[in-house]
């Protein structure tokens, strides 16, 4: 029997819902999953990653064959994506392709280009998993002098019917759950110097044999990539995503908001949610998630302003960040509105560096795929920032390092929000800081060399010595934000020789740093 559809499923869409599965028959379609090594190196992965995308992909061909749906499944080879693809055609010969819109800009021009080479049909279907579409949020950014995510998260609420109340007050009959939209002044606490208690287990999934010879595989075949597979026990299936979900809204909900910008040394997981990479990868929906932390605060199982601060990050930031991507890729990639011209130091791939929170941070990154949000922005995401590095090189290392990366999601939150490349489209402002703010939020500086105080001399710490260069560099830029005019303004305090010392300081910093490439 001629084969109908040929169902392309992307590493990261492993949803059994997913439109391209729509209206599957499997006694004419097959499914079509790929492994390519060629994804591997040209995106560095670390051994996480790889591993986290193999073994999810092998447990979902495994899932969809428990229905007795035929799968051509590739596994590891040299090819590329579309090399592949256009190899299984040829021998399949199907009569379409059907795929859910791709969430990264090269793989939907490769699809494109399979179609133009082969002359088969291509069916890109909408992806449901998100809650805008890519089409909506083009409507919403239309005519706008300048895009904010906190009025597109607030039409969000609206839409969806998130966090809302019945208001015969307001103008469309409803406001917001405890009469304001934002609660982030109460969700922005320190631990202290006790650090933090009792703080929940991971959930953690012991490997099972497809799992097992993934690392394997991994180990073999990618031991020079960075990273280690030693801790390694992500949710790779629906059902373990599932229980990672029961195990925040539980555990760790309650406590979120207070904590969610806290940093403790050696502590990885605190109180944050773990629910990143089973999102990207499309083992559970947004909806489904943010609805399980809603009727958590209705039930009276966690407060407001934790409970607001999460769905922020999912329904405000996350659908947010896809929509600025596909709004402006492919020119996205090569911004760098900062002309950051330094390369990314040797150390942010062995974490061997004196200044202990980017030593913690790093290490952590490396060893377990992960660090939470504060992490990457003001800690890794702050340094390249004040340092300068290219924002290319940044972008190539928050997508090797990180196991929830996937390029529409990891790309605005780094070159955007990180590094200010874009010059204010994602962003209304450069996250720039001294080391206090790392003070503040940590206890890493109890264990490092440099005082935070100090912006130049022997104990200065890079941070505060960068930033303060940061503000010298960009200081005609910076002074026409409003939202810097204050930090400028502290520059005017500075004595011309103070000026020459942080300049020559931040330089010895950079020089250093390239003598040890």
């Amino acid at each position: 029997m001629a084969l109908r559809h040929l169902v392309i499923v992307l590493g990261d869409q492993l949803d059994a819902s997913a439109s391209a599965l729509d209206g599957f028959d499997p006694a004419q379609d097959c499914v079509w999953m790929c492994e390519s090594a060629d994804e591997s190196a040209r995106t560095w992965s670390s051994k996480q990653r790889i591993a986290v995308f193999l073994a999810a992909m092998r447990h979902f061909a495994q899932t969809l064959r428990a229905r007795a749906w035929p799968v051509e499944y590739l596994e590891l080879s040299d090819h590329s994506l579309d090399q592949a693809l256009v190899q299984s055609i040829a021998r399949l010969q199907p009569a379409a392709l059907v795929v859910t819109e791709p969430g990264e800009w090269g793989v939907r021009e490769r699809l494109t280009q399979v179609n133009r080479q082969t002359g088969i049909a291509l069916d890109v279907r909408i992806d449901r998993h998100f809650l805008c579409t890519v089409d909506e949020f083009a409507r919403h950014a239309k005519g706008r002098k300048q895009l904010r995510m906190e009025y597109f998260y607030r039409e969000m609420r609206r839409r969806h019917q998130v966090l809302m109340e019945s208001d015969p007050q307001a103008a469309d009959g409803y406001s917001p759950s405890g009469g304001q939209w934002n609660f982030d002044a109460d969700n922005r606490e320190s631990f202290g110097a006790d650090g933090p208690t009792k703080v929940p287990a991971r959930s953690r999934f012991e490997p099972d044999t497809i799992t097992r010879s993934v690392l394997a595989l991994v180990r073999e075949r990618f031991a020079d990539h960075p990273g280690s597979l030693d801790e390694f026990a992500w949710p790779l299936t629906r059902e373990q995503a599932l229980q990672t979900l029961d195990d925040f809204i539980r555990q760790r909900l309650p406590e979120f908001g207070c904590w969610q910008d806290a940093m403790w040394a050696g502590e990885a997981w605190l109180y944050h949610s773990h629910l990143s990479l089973a999102l990207n990868l499309k083992l559970l929906s947004p909806l489904e998630v943010i609805r399980a932390a809603e009727q958590a605060w209705r039930d009276g199982q966690a407060p407001l302003a934790g409970v607001e601060g999460f769905v922020r990050q999912i329904l405000g930031w996350r659908e947010y960040v896809r929509g600025i991507y596909w709004l402006n890729m492919p020119d996205y990639l090569y911004a760098n509105a900062l002309a950051a011209d330094q390369a990314l130091p040797h150390w942010f791939w062995t974490g061997q560096t004196e200044m202990a929170c980017l030593r913690d941070a790093i290490t952590q990154s490396l060893n377990l795929g992960y660090a939470h949000h504060i992490q990457r922005l003001m800690v890794t995401g702050l340094f390249a920032l004040l340092y300068g590095v290219r924002p290319s090189e940044v972008h190539a290392w928050y997508l090797s390092v990180y196991v929830d990366a996937v390029e529409w999601v990891e790309l605005p939150n780094t070159l955007g929000m990180s590094q200010y490349a874009d010059g204010g489209l994602m962003a209304s402002k450069p996250y720039a800081a001294t080391g206090k703010y790392i003070e503040r939020m940590s206890n890493y500086c109890k264990k490092c060399p440099y005082s935070p105080a100090k912006r130049v001399g022997p104990k200065a710490c890079p941070f505060t010595t960068l930033y303060w260069d940061f503000l010298l560099r960009h200081e005609s830029r910076l002074a026409s934000n409003p939202r810097m005019a204050l930090q400028v303004k502290n520059l005017a305090r500075i004595t011309d020789s103070e000026r020459d010392q942080i300049r020559a300081q931040a330089q010895s910093l950079r020089a250093v740093q390239s003598e040890q490439r």
